[in-house]
């Protein structure tokens, strides 16, 4: 079976399948595992995952693919609008951003250009709008961080490093408020309890009393990323 990534983790000690709503299918795989034996694993359980993409997309309908002309970022509370310029000759798509417009030009015909311009201007929207407020949250929890990053991870909403650096999804701009507040205490609780244990779950609800909820959203709030994103 072809069309399947791969993803190395610390914490695996089996093999394991990840089947996401929009057909991705990953595998989970401890470190140093050969490549044969994931393919013999996927192939293994190829019958799991076709019954698991067609359940997907008879619940969910494919989204066609489009070029956003609006990009609304309910998280930060704010809206821009995109345009297109294209350049005779360019080969490749720069974009400048403004409080309200983000502008593409050059080779704008090229999608995949486009979609990887965009990326990067949510990474820097993203990395202006989060540390002043993970900061205040830092403060407030009386948690410290040494760095943050912003990712387009396709596996996690946000991560804390044992050397004290907090990455952040720059996805959650399209979640509401509540979830990128949650998502940024519950990574600097980490600071203090690299787990989830019940003192750790103590820990984050003594900033977020409504934890529980908006963790148990965030399982399904891969419908709000726009499909031009390409993560989920």
């Amino acid at each position: 079976m072809s069309g399947f990534s791969v993803r190395e983790s610390g914490r695996a000690k089996r093999l394991s399948i990840k089947v996401y709503p929009r057909g991705r299918v990953e595998v989970v795989v401890p470190r140093r595992t050969r490549s044969a034996e994931v393919r013999e694993f996927v192939e293994a359980h190829s019958d799991w995952i076709r019954k698991a993409r067609e359940q997907f997309a008879a619940e969910h309908p494919p989204e066609p693919f489009a070029l956003p002309r609006t990009i609304r970022l309910d998280g930060i509370g704010r809206q821009f609008d995109v345009v297109y310029e294209p350049q005779a000759g360019a080969k490749t798509v720069r974009y400048r951003c403004s409080d309200q417009t983000v502008v593409l030009f050059g080779k704008t015909a090229d999608e995949s250009l486009c979609v990887t311009a965009l990326k990067r201007c949510l990474t820097g929207i993203a990395r202006k709008e989060y540390l002043p407020y993970l900061r205040s949250l830092s403060a407030l929890t009386n948690n410290s961080f040494r760095k943050m990053h912003v990712r387009g991870q396709r596996t996690c909403w946000g991560s804390h490093s044992s050397s004290g650096t907090i990455s952040l999804n720059y996805c959650l701009m399209f979640l509401g408020p509540a979830h990128l507040r949650y998502v940024m205490i519950h990574e600097l609780c980490h600071a203090k309890h690299m787990n989830h244990s019940q003192r750790f779950w103590r820990f984050v609800g003594q900033f977020e009393p409504n934890y529980r909820k908006l963790d148990k959203d965030l399982n399904s709030s891969w419908k709000k990323i726009p499909t031009w994103v390409g993560i989920y």
